[in-house]
């Protein structure tokens, strides 16, 4: 099992994300190698809380330009994870 400082990399704070925390929904920046187990396995142990779902999707790159120079931004992946009634993450803690 992987340590799961490496499956999450951090949180995603968003507007979207931010009203999601109503629902008991928080995002992540995960690893691009793990799977919905370790993601599951990961935050449990570090947030010490009960895990219902997790949903990830694979972030791709947008175009971007910076005056004659285009490139891509990274590719990342993302997991939205719902916890059981009840449970918060104090993420500005």
């Amino acid at each position: 099992m992987k340590d799961p400082r490496e499956v999450i990399i951090r949180p995603v704070i968003t507007e979207h994300s931010y009203d999601m925390m109503s629902q008991n929904t928080y995002t992540f920046e995960v690893a691009k190698d793990s799977n919905k187990v370790e993601i599951r396995q990961a935050v449990e142990a570090i947030f010490d809380v009960k895990v219902v779902r997790v949903n990830t999707m694979n972030v791709k790159p947008k175009p971007k330009r910076v005056r004659y120079q285009q490139g891509y931004t990274r590719t990342w992946k993302k997991a939205m994870v719902t916890l059981a009634e009840g449970q918060t993450i104090e993420l500005f803690g």
